[in-house]
């Protein structure tokens, strides 16, 4: 296999588990914020809907192909989170209410897109740096 399909593999698992794992995060976070028992089974039950949203939007978009691109494959994927997410979530009897979207909406964006943008600032700023 060549040298960039191993790299463009590598990059895309990363940024998947990256996903993952800030999905959970943001799970984490609204439990311990409500006080809810049940630590690691409830931050995966609540997490679950958001976690196959992403990999719905991940499969959608390809977003393998530019995995840690704020645009389109970090919109592609921040977006999806939360739709499929609270579709699920409402399928499921489980609570959707305006001021959760917003707040999904607005910690998986600085979540799901804010490591992008660190990437492509990183990124930015090294190439002017190794321009003569």
């Amino acid at each position: 296999m060549p040298a960039a399909k191993i790299s463009l593999a590598r990059s895309a698992v990363i940024a998947a588990l990256a996903d993952a794992i800030l999905i959970l995060v943001f799970a984490a976070i609204g439990r311990d914020a409500h006080q809810r028992g049940e630590v690691v089974t409830g931050v995966f039950s609540t997490a679950l809907p958001f976690l196959a949203g992403a990999a719905i939007a991940w499969v959608l978009t390809r977003a393998w192909r530019a995995p840690f691109k704020t645009w389109p494959a970090g919109v592609a994927v921040w977006i999806g989170t939360v739709a499929v997410g609270m579709l699920l979530r409402a399928a499921t009897g489980q609570t959707v209410v305006l001021a959760f979207i917003i707040v999904a909406l607005i910690s998986l964006a600085i979540l799901l897109l804010g490591y992008r943008a660190v990437i492509a600032l990183v990124t930015r700023v090294r190439r002017r740096s190794h321009q003569p």
